[in-house]
C-alpha cells in the first residue's frame, strides 16, 4: 500500500510540474514562431527553430544596455543591503532592550505591507527629496537603489536576526578583552560567520531586484536607463502586442536568473534551514 501511495504521489507532483512549468513551454515556444504560426496554434511546436526572431529582441530593446542597467542596480543595491541589514541586526540582537524590540518588530511588520499602497506617496516623497534637497531619486539608479535597499531591509535583518542570535556573545567578550573595537568584532568575527544567511540574503534579493518591473516602472523614465524587465515593455504597444518578439525578450529576461538560481538553489535551503533552526 505505501508503494502504491508513493506512486501515486510521484505522478500527482508531476502533473503538478508540468502545470507550473506550462507557461515557461508556450514562452519558449513562442518565441520560435512567426505571428501566423503563433495565433494558429498557440501550443504547438514551430515549423522551425530560427533565432531570428531573438536577434531583432535584443536590438529593439537594447538588451546589452538593460543587462548592464540591471546587473548594476542589482549588484549595488546587494552589497548595501548584506551590510547594512547585518549591521542592524546584529546591535538589535546584542542591545536586546525594549527600543530594540520595537525596532525589530517594525522591520518585520513592514514585510506585511503591499507595495501598492505605497508607491504613489513614496513617488510623492521621493519628488519631494529632489525639490528640496536637491538629490534627485527619481530617473536616477541611485535613487531605485536607496528604495531597493529600503523595501529589502525587513526580511534581510529578520533572516540575519534569527542566525546572529545562536552566536555566542562570549567570542565578542574574549576579542573586547584583547582590545578589538566593535568595528573589528564585527568585521574580524561576526561577519564571517554569517556566510550561510549572506548567501541565502543575496539569492533572494538577487531574484527579487533581477525581476522587479513595478518600482523601476515608477522610478526610471528615461530609456537609457531601463533595466530588463522595464525594456520587454517595448513590445506591448497600445494597440498591439508583439507577442513573438515579446516572448523571445522575455526568454531573454529569465535565463540568467534561471542559471543563477540552478547554481545556487541549495544554498537557499541550507540557509534558510539554519537559521529557522538556530
Amino acid at each position: 500500500m505505501n508503494r502504491v501511495s508513493k506512486i501515486i504521489s510521484e505522478i500527482l507532483l508531476f502533473l503538478l510540474a508540468l502545470v507550473f512549468l506550462s507557461p515557461v513551454y508556450i514562452m519558449l515556444v513562442n518565441s520560435f514562431k512567426n505571428r501566423e504560426e503563433l495565433y494558429s496554434n498557440a501550443l504547438a511546436l514551430p515549423s522551425e527553430f530560427s533565432f531570428q526572431y531573438y536577434s531583432t529582441a535584443m536590438d529593439k530593446m537594447n538588451f546589452l544596455l538593460a543587462f548592464k542597467n540591471s546587473l548594476f542596480v542589482t549588484v549595488v543595491s546587494i552589497i548595501f543591503i548584506v551590510i547594512l541589514s547585518s549591521m542592524t541586526a546584529w546591535m538589535l540582537v546584542r542591545t536586546n532592550n525594549k527600543l530594540s524590540n520595537i525596532i525589530f518588530m517594525i522591520l518585520v511588520a513592514t514585510m506585511l505591507i503591499p507595495f501598492q499602497t505605497l508607491m504613489m506617496p513614496l513617488m510623492q516623497f521621493m519628488h519631494g527629496i529632489g525639490e528640496t534637497l536637491g538629490i534627485p531619486m527619481l530617473n536616477t539608479h541611485g535613487g531605485l537603489i536607496y528604495m531597493n535597499i529600503g523595501f529589502h531591509a525587513g526580511m534581510s535583518v529578520f533572516l540575519y536576526h534569527g542566525f546572529i542570535k545562536s552566536i555566542p556573545i562570549s567570542l565578542e567578550e574574549a576579542a573586547t578583552i584583547d582590545g578589538a573595537s566593535k568595528f573589528g568584532i564585527f568585521w574580524r568575527i561576526i561577519f564571517p560567520m554569517l556566510k550561510p544567511i549572506t548567501v541565502t540574503v543575496m539569492i533572494l534579493g538577487v531574484i527579487s531586484i533581477w525581476n522587479d518591473y513595478l518600482l523601476p516602472s515608477l522610478t526610471l523614465s528615461d530609456k537609457g536607463l531601463r533595466t530588463i524587465p522595464l525594456s520587454t515593455f517595448y513590445f506591448f504597444g497600445e494597440f498591439t502586442i508583439q507577442w513573438n518578439l515579446a516572448m523571445a525578450g522575455l526568454t531573454m529576461t529569465i535565463i540568467p536568473i534561471v542559471i543563477f538560481y540552478a547554481f545556487s538553489q541549495k544554498y537557499i535551503i541550507k540557509g534558510i534551514g539554519e537559521g529557522a533552526i538556530k
